[in-house]
């Protein structure tokens, strides 16, 4: 089983998680748990069934469980009053509750890789068609988990052949590009240096002069 979800990707065969292309730590049983609701998803997979599933033949309390439910929602950034991942159906199981689309065995390949990306530290974040959310908030697609950078920073929209262009979203201690405010819409170039916040991060854009091999003179 192969599912995209909001900034996510799980792959049962590989046993990955993914946010933006960088992978995300669970644990094996975390992850089993995490596997089922997705594949039954959207109905209830009641928790008998998770515990057959994850300890087959063993006795364990419910609170095992539940610390494996709260291990997910930690890492998918997910508020357990809010439920955007995991809904809790009191007294039965557990329910995948966000859309998520099956992905085909061979379809990365068809796809042509990211043109654009950000770099923070050794981190990066592969920029698709739309608008992609900078922020200190975990369900923002470029999450720069730091106090200097608000909840919904910035934001970047790239729309078909135009440009990238990057947008503050009001922030508290502003987005700058070369050193200059973000007051507008502004348009992004490979090797762009962005501040958001008190955070430096790079644009990066594939094109053939960028993936050309330079020589080396020996």
């Amino acid at each position: 089983m192969k599912a995209r979800f909001d900034a996510f990707e799980i792959d049962s065969e590989t046993r990955q998680l993914t946010r933006g292309g960088e992978a995300i730590h669970l644990s094996p049983k975390a992850f089993a748990v995490l596997c089922a609701l997705v594949e039954k998803r959207p109905n209830v997979v009641p928790k008998a069934d998770l515990f057959g599933q994850i300890w087959p033949d063993v006795f364990v309390v419910e609170g095992n469980l539940n610390v494996l439910v709260g291990e997910i929602r930690r890492a998918l950034g997910d508020d357990p009053h809010e439920q955007r991942f995991i809904r809790t159906v009191h007294g039965v199981g557990y329910a995948f509750s966000a859309k998520a689309t099956n992905v085909e065995r061979g379809a990365a390949a068809e796809n042509p890789p990211a043109r654009f990306w950000l770099t923070w530290k050794t981190q990066t974040f592969a920029l698709t068609d739309g608008d992609t959310i900078i922020g200190r908030d975990p369900r923002s697609q470029v999450w720069l988990d730091h106090s200097g950078v608000s909840r919904r920073h910035a934001q970047i929209r790239i729309a078909g052949a135009e440009r990238p262009v990057l947008t503050d979203l009001g922030s508290t201690n502003g987005t700058f590009v070369g050193g200059e405010r973000v007051d507008g819409p502004t348009p992004l170039a490979d090797g762009d240096v962005i501040k958001v916040g008190s955070v430096t991060v790079k644009f990066r854009e594939w094109t053939d002069r960028t993936s050309r091999t330079k020589r080396i003179r020996h």
